[in-house]
């Protein structure tokens, strides 16, 4: 069964808007902060150690999350700048863009979060990471070897991915 609709991977994935070349990182991030996942394909230049770099990404979402969710103009109760929001709650993050790198980002409800970073011109990333989410449903969260909240480490779902992401799936 699928989170995102249908009740098994579509046959036919949406066309991967971040080829191998444009595609720089992905995390995937618990609730807990903790990095299940980081895959990467065309990272240039490398100024932390990963650790610092998991804990950065980390805080940026949550900061982005506490600030559009303190900032959102539709909703009165406004909370503590800081407080996490449950998924799906208040207003959301989908991507931002700088001059060198777009960062899309998706929230399940059960709080996996996963980002990718794309070079500035990419498309919308919505339904390509809806369906990443989809692969990992069907390939961790379904391996019964898989122990929840643990490193992903299953060679299948990493091959998808990167079969993906670089178009070639």
């Amino acid at each position: 069964m699928q989170f995102f609709g249908g009740s098994e991977i579509s046959p036919s994935p949406p066309a991967p808007t971040a080829s191998g070349n444009n595609a720089h990182m992905m995390y995937v991030f618990n609730r807990n902060g903790v990095c299940l996942l980081y895959r990467e394909w065309n990272r240039p230049l490398h100024t932390l150690n990963a650790q610092q770099d998991y804990k950065l990404m980390f805080g940026l979402l949550f900061s982005l999350k506490s600030l559009a969710a303190k900032i959102d103009p539709t909703n009165v109760d406004k909370g503590n700048l800081g407080v996490p929001q449950l998924p799906g709650q208040g207003c959301s993050i989908h991507s931002f863009r700088t001059n060198t790198y777009k960062l899309s980002f998706m929230e399940s409800p059960s709080g996996i979060k996963i980002i990718l970073v794309t070079h500035p011109r990419t498309g919308d990333l919505r339904e390509s990471l809806k369906y990443i989410y989809n692969l990992y449903v069907e390939y961790v969260v379904k391996n019964p070897l898989y122990t929840p909240g643990t490193p992903i480490k299953c060679e299948l779902f990493n091959t998808t991915l990167d079969q993906y992401v670089r178009g070639l799936g």
